[in-house]
């Protein structure tokens, strides 16, 4: 498995994270990668009504489409190039395992709770 496509397949026909496949995130996105898998082992990717959220490490980032809120995303990555935070990647890998914490509220509804 070389490119992003190829793990996202391998997961999506796996159902799980194999080692493989764990190496292939990994050589495909480092430690931005490891950090995606750590997310969704920890049950970090939530959804809402609105959009998706993954907690981070010192706030909460808002994932839409292949685009996030944080300061890698909007300073460091290139989406047009492929590139994606941890954050992205972890929605993802959390899609295809079926791993997403769904809420049924908007996100905004949580936000007034904070």
């Amino acid at each position: 498995m070389d490119t992003v496509e190829d793990w996202r397949a391998a997961l999506a026909d796996a159902g799980s994270l194999s080692p493989p496949i764990v190496q292939a995130i990994a050589d495909a996105h480092g430690d931005r990668g490891i950090q995606a898998i750590e997310a969704v082992s920890e049950r970090r990717v939530k959804r809402y009504r609105d959009f998706d959220v993954v907690v981070g490490f010192d706030d909460e980032y808002v994932v839409e489409g292949r685009g996030c809120t944080c300061k890698d995303s909007i300073y460091n990555l290139d989406p047009d190039e492929g590139e994606r935070c941890w954050h992205v990647i972890a929605v993802d890998i959390a899609d295809a395992l079926d791993e997403v914490d769904y809420h049924d509220m908007w996100y905004s509804e949580v936000r007034e709770f904070l």
